[in-house]
């Protein structure tokens, strides 16, 4: 008696338009997948809470270690400001012709300071978070973003410290403190923007977190920090395109808008051309661009 052995069919593997149908039909989606933009920015505002607790952890926790705890948030700017005045104020004498000098000085420090540590931040944002980003669904921006925000809350906690400084150096207290806001709110949007870029950077290319405290001290150098910048530009000896590469540099822009809304002494005819519309073009020029160079690589994030 013979038995037959019947060999089962040959099976194929489903094909990828059959599984996609599959599951579109159970409503699955791919985990990870980038949302449109329209609902990323829905996410994002829908975890603001969430953003401005993590920032205000992150400040809370920066100094805890320290004797002097959050006394630091002002001493650190101050002190670069005392050593910033020493070498160039008193040795290299940038100090002579600019009136209220010190005042002059601790601002820019301050203001840059503000944008040089929401870039660091940003920078590592995504590289040195990998634990939260691959833990937890969020949207990836919310980590610069807080970053940049705990930046604006150290700034503030200096600006108290400045306050002090204007008013013992015989500064008087005018309308025009009030236009501070606006730069504030300027340059929160141009620094998101930016750390948004090297966010996305920093996360495929970690070692440009090492480069970047040499690109910031080289922009810092150009940015009128410890100088000014109208003295420098009026001689006419300087190349036309250097001129202007310097009244338009984002940093300075907003470091002469914070200096002539504090400072009497400081006048209009310092400042660049079309100043507030230089202002508002780099806001909107890296806030907007960041964000959507960051958006587009959002699915990227945490893998690999």
């Amino acid at each position: 008696m013979s038995q037959v052995l019947h060999t089962p069919p040959p099976t194929t593997a489903p094909a990828d338009d059959d599984l996609a149908a599959l599951a579109a039909r159970h409503g699955l989606t791919v985990s990870g997948a980038r949302p449109t933009l329209p609902e990323y920015v829905r996410e994002l505002w829908d975890r603001r809470h969430f953003i401005t607790a993590f920032s205000t952890a992150k400040l809370t926790a920066q100094y805890s270690q320290a004797k002097l705890g959050q006394v630091w948030q002002v001493m650190t700017p101050l002190l670069n400001a005392a050593v910033y005045y020493f070498i160039f104020g008193v040795l290299l004498g940038t100090k002579h012709g600019v009136p209220d000098y010190i005042p002059f000085l601790v601002t820019g420090v301050f203001v840059w300071t503000f944008t040089q540590s929401s870039i660091m931040a940003g920078t590592r944002a995504i590289s040195g978070n990998l634990g939260l980003v691959r833990a937890l669904h969020f949207p990836r921006a919310a980590l610069p973003i807080s970053f940049c925000l705990q930046q604006l809350q150290q700034l503030l906690f200096s600006m108290a410290a400045l306050v002090v400084i204007l008013l013992c150096f015989g500064v008087p207290v005018s309308v025009s403190w009030l236009l501070a806001i606006p730069a504030l709110v300027l340059q929160f949007t141009f620094n998101a923007g930016v750390s948004m870029i090297m966010a996305r950077m920093g996360a495929k290319t970690p070692d440009i977190a090492q480069l970047m405290p040499f690109v910031l001290r080289t922009w810092m150098y150009v940015s009128g920090v410890m100088w000014s910048i109208d003295r420098l530009t009026s001689k006419d000896d300087l190349p036309h395109a250097v001129t202007v590469a310097l009244e338009t540099n984002p940093a300075a822009v907003y470091i002469d808008l914070m200096r002539f809304a504090l400072i009497d002494s400081f006048h209009a005819s310092q400042l660049p051309p079309h100043v507030w519309a230089a202002a508002i073009g780099w806001a909107l020029l890296a806030g907007v661009g960041g964000f959507i160079y960051f958006w587009k690589a959002e699915e990227t994030y945490g893998r690999g």
